[in-house]
């Protein structure tokens, strides 16, 4: 079929890699820690914000009845989320799909909540960052999502209109960043986020596993 895009914007954390359950793993056993526990009802409000951790700060300092030191707890949980994603390989489907689009001609970007540090890096070492024409962070707007701020950079980065594009997301906040930036969005969402409601989307998939461009387009233009 033909693709009436030019171009794709996705997400990182959770989509490209499963970096999401490593973070909620370091939270939680640093809660654990400190006594307190770290439901998932409470952690889905930081998915995709990156720095949004403030919900889940609340949650522990009510529960232990005392503030804490965030900004430490924030370095121990990247210290020890780095350790275990050092090897992780991109979710199964992501590396394919990317470079199937690629070989359709299609510009490719990266808009994410964490840092360029961060993704920079890990699309480094698997060998992707070339795949990408532009790769936009929290560090060029200044502000997380399900702010559209990041998508509208990466559009302006691409040089395209929001038409022209589409994103793929694997978490609410990110679904409405890419929705407010006037892109049609793709969920596929990653086992931590697969119970959340994604149905703002507009192609919602189960995973980007055995999944073409075409199934990825058909979903958008039915």
């Amino acid at each position: 079929m033909s693709i009436p895009f030019r171009a794709i914007v996705f997400d990182f954390d959770g989509l490209i890699v499963d970096t999401e359950q490593p973070i909620y793993e370091a939270y939680s056993s640093i809660f654990a820690e400190l006594g307190a526990s770290l439901p998932l009802s409470v952690w889905q409000d930081v998915i995709g914000q990156g720095v949004g951790n403030d919900a889940a700060f609340v949650h522990l300092e009510s529960t232990i009845g005392r503030e804490v030191d965030r900004e430490a707890i924030r370095a121990e949980a990247r210290a020890r989320r780095r350790d275990v994603t050092l090897t992780l390989p991109p979710r199964e489907g992501a590396g394919e799909l990317i470079a199937e689009a690629r070989e359709a001609g299609l510009s490719l970007a990266v808009a994410s909540s964490s840092t360029h540090a961060w993704v920079d890096w890990h699309l480094d070492r698997l060998g992707l960052l070339p795949s990408f024409d532009a790769v936009c962070t929290r560090d060029d707007v200044g502000e997380p999502k399900p702010s559209p701020a990041v998508y509208c950079l990466a559009l302006d980065r691409l040089g395209m209109q929001p038409h022209e594009a589409f994103a793929i997301e694997d978490s609410p906040h990110g679904v409405t960043a890419a929705k407010a930036a006037g892109l049609r969005c793709v969920a596929a969402p990653n086992p931590l986020t697969a119970n959340m409601d994604l149905r703002h989307a507009d192609h919602l998939l189960p995973s980007l596993a055995g999944v073409s461009l075409s199934d990825v387009v058909a979903g958008l233009v039915e």
